[in-house]
C-alpha cells in the first residue's frame, strides 16, 4: 500500500461510516506487518484513544499494538499510562478487545511487561456489570496474564 493509500485509509479510520472504518483497519493492520509505513501515523493514533466513539478509539488502540514493532523512538513506552487506561475503558467491548492485543504489545515491546502484568492485576473492574461483562473481563485478563507469562518463559507471542 503506498503512503497516499495508507493516508486515505487513515481518514476513513475516523469517519462515521463505521463499515468504511473497519475495512480500513482491516487494510491498515495487514500494512503494518508487511513495514513500518502505517507507523508514521502513530501521532494520529494516540490522538484516536481518546475520542468518544468508542469505535474509533478501538481502530486506534489496535493500529497502536500492530505498530509496536516500529516503534523504535519509544512512543508507546511514552504513553504506556494512557493506553493502559483502556484495560478499563467505559464500552467493555472496548476493553476486551484492548485486553486481547496487550501480549502482542507484551511481546514486542518487553520492556513494558512489568507495566503491562501490573495494570492487569490491578484493574479496577467495579465499573462493569457483576452478572454481565466482569466476568467475561475478568476471564480476558487472566488470559492475557498467562499469555505474557508464556512469553517470558520464552513462549510464542
Amino acid at each position: 500500500m503506498d503512503k497516499d493509500e495508507i493516508k486515505k485509509q487513515v481518514e476513513l479510520l475516523k469517519g462515521k461510516d463505521s463499515k468504511q472504518g473497519y475495512e480500513a483497519l482491516k487494510l491498515l493492520v495487514a500494512a503494518s506487518n508487511g513495514s513500518g509505513d502505517v507507523h508514521s501515523y502513530m501521532e494520529e493514533f494516540f490522538s484516536m484513544i481518546d475520542d468518544s466513539n468508542s469505535y474509533i478509539r478501538t481502530r486506534a488502540l489496535i493500529l497502536i499494538v500492530e505498530n509496536a514493532k516500529w516503534d523504535e523512538e519509544g512512543r508507546i513506552e511514552e504513553e504506556i499510562e494512557r493506553l493502559l487506561i483502556h484495560i478499563t475503558d467505559e464500552k467493555p467491548i472496548t476493553a476486551r478487545q484492548f485486553i486481547k492485543l496487550l501480549p502482542k504489545l507484551a511481546g514486542d515491546k518487553p520492556e513494558l511487561r512489568g507495566y503491562i502484568t501490573e495494570a492487569l492485576k490491578n484493574a479496577d473492574l467495579s465499573g462493569y456489570k457483576e452478572d454481565t461483562m466482569r466476568p467475561l473481563i475478568e476471564k480476558d485478563i487472566n488470559e492475557a496474564e498467562k499469555k505474557i507469562l508464556e512469553i517470558d518463559r520464552g513462549g510464542k507471542k
